[in-house]
């Protein structure tokens, strides 16, 4: 419903907890009206299969009762009706219903009634998360022998498993959808967006082939022109959705080592004498995930050249050029370049232009991985740590980061689609079409997957509900309120900022007076170190809030990372009163 609609009908502006409930909830209007028009008969069966009297959960709450919505005019729908069969004759009597009976999938009036259910359990538990401690205070391993042993032999009343995920699972969950939770980069799993997988699990796609899931794969195409253009990359770039960066690097890497003209996907790499050792470059600082790339795909660790970064921990684009034209020399083969805009302990910026300018003298393939700070590109105005990214080979920009996604939502840019369809395309008969006819587009053979999720579906429904300008507007406060926790740590003498704060991740550790000579030599940073480490234990403790540590320049180094859909100002303050509060009770 567009605002203006909104207005006309008198309808409240849409929250995402209320809009959950209230899309969830109906259908139960609509069984309503169907059951009146089919009088006392229908009344009687939606009795018994409501909560109150279900027969798949048993005696349970009444269902939040909702006021009917705002109905706008819609075109008629055909009528449809259910294709009868003749029996078959060669079955005796009744036996093809007697034996079909109990087979099938939950009956769609008690699915109905269990999933009124099962959301009022995630509204409640999206209200009070932030009640709970962030994370359990328990102790590994002591959860798994509170589940038997075995597997079920018989059926379980659906009433008895939901109370147990209550008792079992949600409490010993740790909360990533705490306001407190600034440990890790968030991932926030925004109302739309739960409700983008209740729809994406209902239609059940495999979004491999177009004929698999024709919406699937142009949907896809969509919301991934919709986000190159919303971060402000040319058209040229075009790609896909996969589960994480770390797929989504291994793809873009795999296109790199095809387009190096080794023909590795065809021919291995393996007992090939005419194939050098080959070379992948990225700054002491890139994630883990590249490593493991280059692992899969067959290069191992040793292909990885970690280049020194700065005083700012970025790439240093003198020691990149230095160490290609040595391995040059060595008669090893260069292939491509990974710098990281928003590196995970730090947020630091490499120098892309600079970067990309190396990657172009030397041929090399370029890409460029943004997977938490891409979102802020969004940001017309914030928009200066992504020069020269449009001259990248490809790009990952993680959705389930800072677009407030439920995991998993990694995209995938790229201007060479071509090597990565020459890293994966496979023909096998039976995924090709019957008729020969050719698809749009098949994903499988851009990945290395078969089965693909739906993944599109959340974030075309995440997207019109949020607009960019509500994205930008959150992803905006999220890097105010980083600068003003980093202008709080600056003006506290007891604590040190330990890196800049180009986004909403701020790094620091406290360092009391009795410990500030102004040197990080010998015992001193070791008692720093201890003194640290004691401080988050002790602040994490209170279950509050969550924060995590990293090691700077050999430096332990306490990380606040703000990114979280419910996350406020409050919750700022409070973390620093609790930091205050601690390092005072280490003192004492």
């Amino acid at each position: 419903m567009s605002a203006s609609s909104r207005a006309r009908s008198g309808a409240s502006p849409r929250k995402p907890i209320q809009l959950m409930l209230r899309l969830a909830h109906g259908g139960e209007h609509q069984c309503q009206q169907r059951h009146e028009r089919r009088g006392r008969s229908g009344e009687t069966r939606c009795r018994r299969n409501s909560l109150t009297h279900g027969s798949v959960l048993g005696p349970r709450r009444r269902p939040r009762r909702l006021p009917p919505m705002a109905t706008t005019e819609r075109s008629p729908q055909p009528r449809t009706r259910p294709i009868e069969l003749p029996p078959d004759p060669r079955l005796p009597g009744n036996l093809m219903s007697e034996q079909l009976s109990g087979l099938t999938d939950m009956d769609p009036e008690d699915f109905r009634a269990a999933a009124h259910a099962v959301v009022d359990q995630m509204a409640d538990y999206l209200a009070t998360v932030e009640r709970r401690p962030v994370m359990p205070p328990i102790t590994p391993g002591s959860l798994k022998p509170l589940f038997p042993a075995s597997p079920p032999e018989q059926p379980e009343p659906l009433a008895a498993i939901l109370d147990d995920y209550r008792r079992l699972v949600e409490p010993n969950a740790t909360h990533w959808q705490h306001p407190g939770f600034m440990a890790l980069f968030a991932t926030t799993a925004s109302a739309p967006g739960i409700l983008g997988e209740m729809l994406t699990a209902a239609i059940g796609q495999n979004a491999m082939l177009w004929r698999t899931s024709p919406i699937g794969t142009e949907l896809e195409q969509v919301v991934v022109d919709w986000l190159r253009q919303g971060v402000g990359l040319p058209p040229e770039f075009d790609g896909m959705l996969t589960d994480t960066a770390s797929t989504s690097s291994l793809i873009a890497l795999a296109g790199a080592r095809e387009a190096s003209g080794f023909s590795a996907a065809a021919e291995g790499l393996a007992g090939r004498d005419e194939v050098p050792s080959l070379r992948i470059y990225l700054s002491r600082e890139a994630h883990n995930s590249i490593d493991k790339a280059a692992m899969t795909l067959g290069l191992g660790r040793a292909s990885l050249v970690h280049i020194p970064v700065d005083e700012a921990y970025a790439m240093r684009p003198d020691a990149l050029a230095e160490a290609i034209e040595t391995d040059r020399s060595a008669a090893r083969r260069p292939i491509a370049i990974v710098a990281t805009v928003g590196t995970t302990s730090s947020t630091a910026v490499d120098p892309v232009p600079a970067i990309a300018a190396v990657a172009e003298r030397e041929g090399l393939w370029l890409h460029v991985d943004s997977a938490y700070a891409g979102p802020v590109a969004l940001i017309a105005g914030r928009r200066a740590p992504f020069a020269g990214w449009e001259r990248a080979d490809s790009i990952v920009i993680n959705p389930h980061k800072w677009l407030f996604t439920p995991l998993d939502a990694s995209l995938l840019l790229t201007r060479r689609l071509d090597a990565l369809r020459t890293a994966f395309s496979l023909s096998r008969a039976y995924i090709e079409a019957p008729d020969g006819s050719v698809a749009p587009r098949d994903y499988t053979d851009f990945t290395p997957q078969l089965g693909r999720r739906f993944r599109a579906l959340k974030l075309w429904i995440q997207l019109r509900w949020f607009g960019l300008e509500g994205l930008r507007r959150r992803i905006d406060h999220h890097i105010e309120l980083a600068q003003e926790f980093a202008s709080w740590i600056d003006a506290d003498p007891e604590f040190e900022r330990l890196a800049p704060v180009p986004f909403s991740t701020v790094c620091f550790r406290y360092r009391p007076a009795a410990l500030r000579d102004g040197t990080d030599a010998g015992s001193i940073s070791e008692r720093l170190d201890a003194l640290n480490a004691r401080l988050i234990t002790a602040v994490n403790g209170t279950g509050e809030v969550f924060l995590s540590h990293t090691k700077l320049g050999g430096r332990y180094t306490i990380r606040m990372a703000i990114g979280n859909l419910r996350t406020e100002r409050r919750h700022i303050e409070r973390a620093w009163q609790l930091l205050r509060r601690e390092a005072a009770a280490l003192d004492g």
